[in-house]
């Protein structure tokens, strides 16, 4: 079984773990959980139990009790589904949910679809010494020159975006200013099972639009035929 190339550090050895021979009994729940983030959703039922779902297969794990995966039952039941949900259930292959993201330093917009009316999920970075946020403000700078750190910023939206089909990024500014470049950098080097789905990236002045204008623009984007009226970052 080869590993997928988008594995890497603790989750590439928590995979070789699983797939180990003979069966290995110092596998930690904790590193599955976080591969299976890493590679699908986990949400947990009212009842305890964790649904894994990925690629359309689902897996459904009970609550854990112990620290390590202690019955060679659940190991081959985790081993089975990673072999199955790595081709997607026929259907499901082109997912037609369209996500527009408009992020700057202060803040991304995630939303959900470019209908007229969408509301958007607001991620904003942490409030640390590494991760400056300025939440009182879409429009400017109090502190221009300073930047959130990347994986606390970046890592949260790149979560919240893992049932999009297609992605769509606006953002402003140019060179090191131009947080959507820095975003989409990050996206294809850390999360690059989500990066495929990004449709475009384009430099806007998103600050001087409404979520109504900003979705007319990526409806724009979106349509077939389309002449957009930005110039597409590659």
């Amino acid at each position: 079984m080869n590993p997928l190339p988008a594995l890497t550090g603790a989750h590439l050895r928590t995979y070789h773990t699983i797939f180990q021979h003979p069966v290995s009994h110092n596998l930690g729940w904790h590193g599955v959980l976080a591969l299976c983030r890493q590679l699908g959703q986990v949400e947990e039922e009212p009842n305890g139990n964790l649904r894994v779902t990925r690629n359309g297969h689902t897996l459904v794990l009970p609550p854990t009790r112990t620290k390590d995966v202690a019955e060679t039952v659940e190991l081959m039941k985790i081993r089975d589904f990673l072999e199955r949900s790595e081709n997607a259930v026929p259907g499901t292959t082109e997912p037609k949910s369209r996500w527009l993201v408009v992020i700057n330093h202060h803040e991304a917009r995630v939303f959900r679809s470019e209908d007229h009316g969408t509301r958007a999920e607001r991620i904003r970075p942490d409030e640390t010494d590494d991760a400056i946020s300025h939440v009182h403000s879409f429009n400017g700078f109090s502190r221009g020159q300073e930047k959130p750190a990347d994986n606390s910023f970046f890592g949260p939206v790149a979560t919240a975006l893992k049932a999009a089909g297609q992605i769509l990024v606006f953002g402003g500014g140019t060179g090191s200013a131009n947080q959507m470049d820095r975003f989409v950098a990050w996206m294809r080097r850390h999360r690059p099972e989500l990066a495929w789905r990004i449709a475009g990236a384009l430099t806007i002045d998103a600050h001087r639009l409404t979520d109504a204008q900003l979705l007319a623009k990526a409806r724009e984007f979106y349509a077939p035929h389309r002449v957009p009226s930005a110039s597409a970052t590659p």
